[in-house]
């Protein structure tokens, strides 16, 4: 019995892996590439070349069914393969149907299957002019305008797509990069890209098959007319009219066949290409495109409807054709109307749900608002390009350039107690600044402070408090022209609060923007951070040397130079002032390059040993608490020769700083900061070693 079972186990072995190996596509292809072999090189009989043009129809109609029904070009990817092996198929069957031609044909019109016979017999209809007629029409149509317009196609695809692979992979990075798509969706997106390149390259090259295969047709053709009448002719002893009607039907027959198949793949060729940039199917994308210009057809309704009308054209099927058009225009406007009323529809608000809003709101504050007068409403509002939005935007930009300081987001809202054209600045809800504007007029002044003599309304520039002129925005050139200084409402207001945010700038520094100042520094500069901050200094600590830098206008940009300071002024005081003043001689370069006059100097205005000696003395106290203790008539004396000795360099159009010891600059400072707030207090520890100093007086 085992030895009984042995041989029949093994057969059912060898049939299961026999089936598995006719089960596998690879196979299958493998098979039939081989089979396409076989019959361009072996004879056929009629009922086997009837079965494979049988096929060879079936397989076009297919493909061409495949390319009107998919989504987009990739999802039909193995079509350049397919046109191959479809190609090889036609001529393997056009060698073949050739052979039986020649071979048989003199023994009448079912020499070479039914099938050709029975295309000829159909297209022919009893005249082989006919069918010969149409058999080179199609021919053409196939050649001359679906291959070569197709090819054309596929290889300005190809072109292009190469051309735009860098652009697109350059938009996937950025697109990592910030965020959008993660690493798996780039890949996705870079292999897409990868196969849509290579697809339209293969359909450069396959467009040539087709064009080849038409051509080939063509001559086969020939060359089966040709050669049946002589071998009927010459070798079967058939009279030339016998001959000429017998392989002329066999070979339009044969022609039609092949060529039909041709056309249709073509036809699907052509339609694959020319669905670059389209997403949908055929019929989807133009019924629907079509749908979208009802217009169009009425109007073409009206064109077939006049025509109809005219003498000798037939009415019927141009009236027909014409009310059909009319029907689907009246169609598609009433659905385009009924699809414009549900938009409509959808894009209105859902009706507002009445809430209370919970108290904790009244307790959120405004660091920075702008309140404006009816009046001024138009200075935001899109007639004018949303043109103060827009100012204040490029302003939050320019400061955190030029200070470093993050200026938190402005609220603009309106505000109808305030007189039309008054507008109010709040810092933290507190007014901080107002002023008055003219919003279809130009503010004017004379930079050498003469009297302006163009007509208008007289005013003080609110930000400096300098004397000005809202003048018709019809005389802009003209004070161009007379060398005076013109600015927009929306720029007057922003140049107030640029000198308003910088002059709060220590208030709105808050402890959190601090920790967002250090967050933002980045990867590189996290261990500095991480050695400084708590172990050295505090947030709160560095947020104090922050705002003192910040109140006399040091930018804090450059943050890791000032953590180095920190540190280094942490290893002996604690003291928030003395750590400030050696953090700002470690700036001295920035210090003194943002003082330098036009000439290329720094202007100083120094103070005298007595002077020096004197604030020196006054200092009483230790660390944080010292303190300056001078007599009021002594200070009065300084404010006075101070005042005295600054105007006179303005006069002579000089800006210069103040210049004293490291160790009463922060007191001096103070002192000034009340009448000369802008006025820059330097110490020696601060001249940056490479500048050129000018002294140009002393007090």
């Amino acid at each position: 019995m085992p030895q009984g079972g042995g041989p029949g186990g093994g057969g059912g072995g060898l049939l299961g892996r026999l089936g598995a190996m006719l089960g596998s596509a690879d196979l299958v292809v493998a098979l039939g590439m081989l089979g396409i072999l076989i019959v361009m090189i072996f004879p056929v009989p009629t009922w086997t070349l009837d079965l494979l043009l049988s096929m060879s129809i079936s397989l076009s109609v297919v493909i061409l069914l495949i390319t009107l029904f998919i989504q987009k070009p990739l999802d039909f990817s193995s079509f350049p393969t397919i046109l191959l092996v479809s190609t090889m198929f036609r001529l393997a069957l056009n060698i073949a149907s050739t052979r039986l031609i020649l071979s048989h044909g003199h023994e009448g019109t079912a020499a070479a299957g039914q099938v050709i016979e029975a295309f000829g017999q159909f297209v022919m209809g009893g005249n082989f002019l006919i069918g010969v007629v149409v058999f080179i029409i199609l021919v053409l149509i196939n050649f001359v305008v679906i291959t070569k317009g197709s090819g054309r196609i596929a290889e300005v695809s190809a072109r292009f797509s190469l051309d735009a692979m860098p652009g697109k992979q350059m938009a996937i990075d950025a697109d990592l990069s910030a965020g959008l798509i993660d690493e798996a969706t780039a890949r996705t997106r870079r292999k897409e890209l990868e196969d849509e390149s290579t697809f339209f390259g293969a359909m450069d090259g396959a467009a040539k098959f087709v064009r080849g295969d038409a051509i080939a047709g063509l001559l086969i053709t020939v060359i089966n007319v040709v050669g049946g009448i002589i071998i009927g002719t010459v070798q079967q002893g058939i009279s030339f009219d016998e001959a000429l009607r017998s392989y002329t039907l066999l070979t339009v027959g044969d022609g039609l066949v092949s060529q039909i198949p041709a056309l249709l793949i073509s036809t699907g060729a052509g339609l694959l290409v020319t669905k670059s940039g389209i997403i949908g199917t055929a019929d989807q994308a133009i019924i629907g495109q079509l749908g979208r210009y009802p217009k169009a057809l009425g109007v073409a309704a009206g064109l077939l409807l006049f025509m109809g009308l005219l003498p000798g054209i037939p009415t019927v099927p141009f009236w027909g054709f014409a009310i059909v058009l009319g029907f689907m225009t009246w169609r598609l406007m009433k659905r385009g109307q009924r699809l414009a009323v549900e938009a409509a529809e959808a894009e209105l608000p859902p009706p507002a749900v009445p809430m209370d809003e919970p108290i904790s709101s009244a307790l959120h504050i405004d660091l920075v608002r702008i309140e404006l007068g009816y009046g001024l409403l138009p200075l935001i509002s899109e007639e004018r390009g949303h043109r103060l939005t827009e100012q204040i935007k490029a302003l939050r930009r320019q400061i955190a350039g030029d200070l470093g300081f993050v200026m938190p987001a402005v609220r603009i809202q309106d505000n109808m107690q305030l007189p039309a054209n008054t507008y109010v600045l709040r810092v933290k809800e507190i007014e901080a600044g107002r002023g008055e504007l003219r919003p279809a007029m130009l503010l004017v002044m004379d930079p050498r402070g003469e009297p302006i003599s163009l007509p208008g309304e007289e005013t003080t520039e609110p930000t400096f408090g300098l004397p000005a002129k809202w003048v018709d925005e019809t005389r802009r050139e003209e004070a161009h022209f007379r060398g005076l200084t013109v600015v927009d409402p929306a720029t007057v207001l922003t140049t107030h609060l640029t000198e308003m945010v910088k002059e709060y700038m220590p208030e709105l520094l808050s402890r959190l923007e601090t920790q967002k100042l250090l967050d933002d520094l980045g990867p590189d500069h996290q261990k500095t951070v991480a050695e400084i901050v708590p172990s050295q200094i505090t947030v709160g600590g560095l947020q104090r040397v922050l705002q003192n830098l910040l109140r006399e206008r040091i930018s804090i940009r450059d943050l890791p130079t000032i953590l180095e300071g920190v540190s280094e002024a942490c290893s002996y005081t604690q003291s928030a002032m003395l750590i400030t003043e050696h953090v700002r001689a470690r700036l001295a370069r920035q210090i003194c390059a943002s003082v330098i006059s036009e000439q290329g100097y720094v202007p100083i205005v120094t103070l005298s040993p007595d002077w020096e000696h004197a604030f020196a003395e006054s200092l009483v106290g230790q660390g944080d608490e010292k303190q300056l203790a001078m007599a009021p008539t002594k200070l009065q004396e300084f404010i006075s020769r101070v005042r005295q000795s600054f105007e006179r360099q303005a006069m002579l159009g000089e800006t210069p700083v103040l210049l004293t010891s490291p160790m009463i600059r922060p007191y001096v400072r103070s002192i000034i900061e009340r009448f000369r707030p802008m006025t820059v207090v330097m110490s020696q520890n601060e001249i940056d070693s490479r500048a050129r100093i000018r002294t140009v007086a002393q007090i």
